[in-house]
Formats: C-alpha cells, structure tokens, sequence
C-alpha cells in the first residue's frame, strides 16, 4: 500500500484531531503517503482531498474539534454515492482508508469495505458508545468538561437551596449522564438504559428534603428527555420547582485531556498499520488498556451496555 486517506465524520470530539496527526505520522515513517478528505463522506464524494505532510499536522494534537471538518452526506447512503466516492479514492491514488467517527461513520466505512474498498474504523465520539471498545475518543474530556459544569451549578444550587437538573448529551447511550453523575455526586441520573421511575425520583428528593438536604443535582441524558420536559413532569407531579441547565454543545469542545490524546494517537496508529497489513473492514479500540481490533460488522452486531453497577451505586451514595 503506497498511499492511504483519513477522514473524520458525524459529531466532532477532542482527540479527533490527534487522531489524525497519528495517522499521518505513522504512515509517513513507514514511507506511506496521506490524503486528508476534508469534510467527511461528503467531502469525499465531492473530492475535496489533499495530501498531508508531516507539518500539515504540527501543532493539532492539543486542539479540540478536527481540522478536517465533518458534515453530514445523505447522499453517501445511496449506492450511487458510495459508487462516487469509490472512483474519488482511485482517482487520487488512495488504496485505504481510516474513518474517525461514531456509529454512522462506520456504517459508511462498512459499505465501502463490502465494495473492495478496505476501511478501518477508529471510534470517535463523546457518548461512548461504540461497542468493542471500553472507550472512544472524547469521551474523557466530554466526561470532565461535564464534572466542571456540575461543580460550578451546584454552588448556585446551594447558594439558593434548589434543586438543579442539568441536561448533558447520549441520545441512546447514557455513559456520559452515568459517569458524570457518580463522579459529580448527583442525586439522581436519568439514563435510557434505565426505566424512568418518577414517583421514585420524588421520593427520593422528598426523603432528601426531610433529612435537611438543601440542593440537589439531577443529571438526565438527553435521550431520555430534556431537562424542562423533566421539570414539567416534577412541578405537575409533586409541586418540585426546579432549575434547568443545558449544556449543549460545550461538552464537544475543548483541549483533549492527556487520556484522549493518548488514546487517539495510540489507536491512530493503530489503524495505519492496520491497513499496511492489508486488511480491510476493520474497528480499532481500547479493552483492557490494551489496543485491540476486530471485525467492524461486530459493532452492528452487539448493544452497547452501561456499567448499570455505576448507577446503582450513585443511588447508594446519594442517600
């Protein structure tokens, strides 16, 4: 293999850019040229493609978001698009690819390997999600970005002795909800592997209150509901004025920690020399500390499971 492409695709997350800086290292050591694609599969099938040099990615590895960009492609999902983008790839000499993205991305990374085209996928996505692995990239500093947020909302909290429910991302996945959680000593987490139980919920805030509790901090996943659907449900139920924050889009961004540059360099590198042992539809990850591969249909082929041990030890040590 003389030449290979990296793209980032779907939510951006702190080490993407690491990631990358990774790859394109790694590939120019072993004498392998790179192509960065710019903007995800759109950029792809449009051809917005350039070669990278060792200085092109000087100076990334501490910088949230990715220099690449990413963007949303309907069209990759046609077999007309990916068709596209296989003929961009052989037109600039690109003989395989690594895709650093969430679910999407691999799927996308799955449907060019099936057509010859060989892909290895690194997970990059704040929600921690992707089955295979025990981390992906982001979710660290997603997970402290969170923690800060809470530490600063519950000095208000009990500043003004109320009860705070603060919303944070994981549209099906509620790691970032659970870890932030337990680590920020909230009350109560509202997850979507987890049933929503809102006369516990109450009861829980009421027996707080009668011990001389004076705040208290809810974490609900976005996934589940948002916050101010979750306030209306406590002031209809129970009479619980509540206080809403969003958190949004701070959590993607952000210097990476030293945990998500690690990983992403270490993964990155991984998936190079992946793809210098020709093998294609590919998903790198971390288990154990240790850096694994296996096959990317797996990721379709198992669910994503909370450490649900983590929930209800927060509920044990927010009595």
């Amino acid at each position: 293999m003389k030449k290979i492409g990296v793209l980032t695709s779907g939510g951006d997350a702190p080490g993407m850019n690491a990631a990358v800086r990774a790859v394109v290292r790694k590939a120019l050591y072993h004498g392998i040229e790179v192509a960065g694609i710019y903007h995800g599969y759109q950029g792809l099938i449009e051809g917005n493609i350039k070669d990278l040099n060792a200085g092109d990615v000087g100076d990334i590895i501490q910088r949230g978001g990715t220099i690449l960009y990413s963007a949303r492609c309907p069209e990759f999902k046609t077999e007309q698009g990916q068709k596209k983008a296989i003929e961009q790839l052989k037109k600039h000499g690109i003989e395989g690819l690594v895709v650093i993205g969430g679910d999407g991305s691999y799927r996308g990374a799955l449907a060019l390997t099936e057509k010859g085209f060989p892909c290895v996928g690194v997970p990059g996505t704040i929600d921690n999600d992707i089955p295979g692995t025990d981390y992906t990239i982001g979710f660290d500093t997603a997970l402290n970005t969170v923690i800060e947020s809470i530490d600063k909302i519950r000095d208000t909290a009990t500043s003004h002795e109320r009860t705070f429910i603060i919303e944070v991302m994981g549209r099906d996945a509620g790691d970032l909800a659970l870890w932030a959680g337990l680590a920020g000593g909230a009350e109560t987490i509202v997850i979507p592997e987890v049933p929503v139980d809102i006369d516990g919920l109450v009861k829980r805030l009421k027996q707080g209150h009668e011990r001389g509790k004076k705040h208290s901090i809810i974490i609900v996943a976005e996934g589940v509901m948002s916050g101010g659907e979750l306030a209306k449900m406590l002031k209809d139920r129970a009479e619980i004025e509540t206080r809403v924050s969003v958190l949004g889009h701070i959590q993607r961004g952000g210097s990476p920690t030293a945990r998500d540059r690690v990983f992403a360099s270490r993964l990155g590198a991984k998936a190079v020399e992946t793809l210098l042992e020709n093998r294609g539809g590919v998903a790198i990850g971390i288990h154990n500390r240790e850096v694994v591969d296996y096959e990317l249909k797996e990721t379709f082929n198992k669910e994503h499971k909370a450490e649900l041990s983590m929930y209800t030890l927060s509920k044990e040590l927010s009595i």
